[in-house]
């Protein structure tokens, strides 16, 4: 593992999601999540994109839906690749951040819809994650 990802050398190893280079090759031709979801259920990154593109339109109810989807998916992902529960998941590792955008959009779904510790419990999550997913996620 490179040293970019370790942060604490006494606590648990960051966890890095394995690429989906298929689904980067498809949207970097111009597919739709929304068409590409169907064939990939487990992808979080393509819920977090349905999240982000319902949130825009002002479709709230949506947006909460695909995030809370993608974040299942993301946690599904995570234990398979070692996750305990517990531990870094590095922004910087590209294939993460597809979960890691799911869970911020769930939290601002959450908070939009008035879910009273949700997105107080989202943001604890998120930032013990990696401290600098959010703003990442917030200027991109």
């Amino acid at each position: 593992m490179s040293d970019e990802f370790r942060k604490n050398l006494m606590g648990p190893e960051p966890t890095l999601l394995p690429a989906e280079t298929e689904i980067y090759q498809h949207l970097a031709l111009g597919k739709e999540a929304l068409d590409l979801v169907e064939k990939n259920p487990t992808s979080s990154l393509l819920w977090a994109i349905l999240a982000e593109e319902a949130w825009a339109e002002g479709r709230t109810i949506d947006s909460y839906a695909y995030a809370r989807v993608g974040y299942h998916r993301g946690l599904d992902s995570l234990r398979r690749n070692g996750w305990r529960g517990v531990g870094p998941i590095p922004w910087e590792h590209e294939p993460n951040q597809g979960f890691l955008r799911a869970l911020y959009a769930l939290g601002r779904a959450a908070a939009a819809i008035g879910e009273p510790e949700e997105p107080e419990r989202i943001e604890k999550f998120l930032n013990d994650s990696d401290a600098k997913a959010k703003a990442a996620i917030e200027a991109s």
